[in-house]
């Protein structure tokens, strides 16, 4: 399926790393123009900076003449987050202020530029803690973004524009390990074919989804 990519723009936050890098690398074999961005390339963004992701986003414009898409994926991995503090207010706070409010911040500047345009795709890489418990700063700085995306997407319908979220489940970077479907595990390049997809122009009446990529729900295994 050709997802009519080509000519396309788009702005991937969080670009360096690794589901990041495999969108740009993804979305260039597709024909699009995909600008990596992050606090390490040479399009520096910090995506908690709103002044920082204007500049950014304005970049874009001036030098490739429009913006057809954002792809968010900045915020810290789950693996990062300390299971002492769990249940820390101040760092549950910082987690929904690390990836759903950067998130936001990002999406709200693109928006703009794309109103004006009548058309662009942002999708948001969330995740599937917002399903599970056992730590609320991982499932409510997931579940917060998922409400972000589902308000901005609904806020736009009609617009041309549409707002999704990716959702995997542990991410499987390492080429020949092994990944346990029963589990939800998902590669990273299956994560980026489904971002992808989302950023295509014949998605257009795909908008406000969390779509999970890995199976789901964990099943129960009797002994």
């Amino acid at each position: 399926m050709d997802l009519k990519l080509g000519g396309q723009v788009i702005l991937v936050v969080g670009g360096a790393g690794t589901i990041g890098s495999e969108v740009v690398k993804l979305l260039t074999e597709e024909g699009a123009t995909a600008v990596a961005a992050s606090r390490s390339t040479p399009l520096s963004i910090d995506a908690s900076d709103e002044a920082s992701v204007r500049a950014g986003i304005d970049q874009v414009i001036a030098e490739h003449g429009r913006l057809d898409g954002l792809v968010v994926s900045s915020a810290p991995a789950a693996q990062t987050l300390s299971a002492e503090t769990a249940d820390d207010p101040d760092t549950v706070l910082a987690a929904i202020e690390g990836k759903a409010i950067t998130f936001m911040k990002a999406a709200t500047v693109a928006l703009e530029k794309m109103r004006e345009a009548g058309h662009g795709r942002i999708v948001a890489l969330s995740g599937m803690n917002s399903y599970k418990t056992l730590s609320t700063t991982a499932s409510a700085r997931n579940a917060a973004l998922n409400v972000v995306v589902k308000n901005l997407a609904d806020r736009h319908a009609g617009t041309g524009i549409t707002v999704n979220a990716i959702s995997p489940g542990f991410v499987v970077a390492e080429p020949d390990a092994e990944v346990n479907r029963a589990n939800g595990d998902t590669t990273v390049e299956e994560v980026a074919e489904a971002i992808a997809f989302l950023l295509s122009p014949r998605t257009a009446s795909i908008s406000g989804e969390i779509i999970s990529v890995g199976h789901k729900a964990k099943g129960i295994i009797l002994p």
